[in-house]
């Protein structure tokens, strides 16, 4: 099952993707689940499936996507993440992940603009693969971590370098508004199937600037859950970016930075494909 967020006309709902349309499922749900973090919440994923022969249907040129969980309590980033990317960074290896945190109101869904601030022209890419937590836990074992996730989803974590290397913290450099990118959906693991055997693509104006399989992570998605947990409650509609591969604009040379009018995609194999524009801020 493919599950979005989005808004039909200037109204936000949620629903199911299927084929070239979205099942406006909140709308018949609306008393019950505000959002699909609340389904989510609730385990009430069969009750999603028993409404969509009640939900009206629209063409996915009709709707405005959102970020697939808008309300995330948690989104939690994992840093350098791909031997590829530590070494293209300088970082030493480490024995425990890099974790940093977003803000949910930085977020833009499928299709929008990624915005350039106007404090900085390194506007950086980085495509990632998204897990959203379905089952709350502590303290998860790597043994029961696979039954904690709800779906995953593409991600561009867009990034603006000068204001993350201020420090080194890299939160604030994470954090500009309008810069994660995060859709269009997300798929449930039944449909997603083994996750592990995917490839991850970013590309810049039709360009392969990214490239790597979701294996060659150095710390797999059970240990990104297991450790997540143990400092942190996680919670139905959580997020977990599992980091990004080489490749990043900000270590080429020259460097290559997303400009205005530039067209960013991230695609996953079978799970979906994340397109943006990029523009200056207002």
């Amino acid at each position: 099952m493919k599950l979005a967020t989005f808004k039909i006309g200037a109204q936000p709902t949620w629903g199911v993707i299927a084929g070239d349309e979205a099942l406006d499922v909140g709308s018949v749900l609306q008393d019950r689940y505000g959002s699909l973090k609340a389904v989510l919440a609730a385990d009430a994923l069969s009750q999603v499936e028993a409404a969509m022969p009640q939900a009206a249907r629209h063409p996915l040129s009709q709707i405005t996507w959102l970020p697939v969980i808008p309300d995330s309590n948690k989104v939690l980033c994992i840093g350098l993440n791909y031997e590829m990317h530590r070494l293209e960074t300088g970082r030493a290896v480490v024995e425990h992940p890099t974790v940093f945190t977003r803000f949910a109101d930085s977020q833009i869904g499928h299709l929008a603009d990624i915005i350039r601030p106007r404090v900085s022209q390194h506007l950086d890419f980085e495509g990632e693969l998204a897990i959203i937590i379905g089952k709350p836990g502590r303290y998860i074992t790597r043994e029961n971590a696979w039954s904690h996730i709800a779906g995953y989803s593409c991600y561009n974590e867009g990034s603006i370098r000068d204001f993350q290397r201020h420090t080194h913290q890299f939160a604030p450099g994470k954090n500009f508004p309008g810069t994660g990118a995060f859709g269009p959906w997300m798929m449930t693991p039944d449909e997603a199937g083994d996750i592990t055997t995917m490839k991850l693509e970013t590309r810049l104006n039709g360009t392969v600037v990214q490239e790597a399989l979701i294996s060659q992570m150095i710390f797999d998605i059970p240990c990104q859950i297991e450790y997540c947990s143990t400092f942190t409650n996680l919670e139905p509609g959580d997020v977990i970016v599992t980091g990004t591969p080489g490749g990043v604009g900000a270590k080429r040379t020259p460097p290559l930075w997303m400009k205005p009018g530039d067209i960013v995609e991230v695609e996953i194999d079978r799970l979906g494909l994340l397109r943006n524009g990029v523009a200056d801020e207002a």
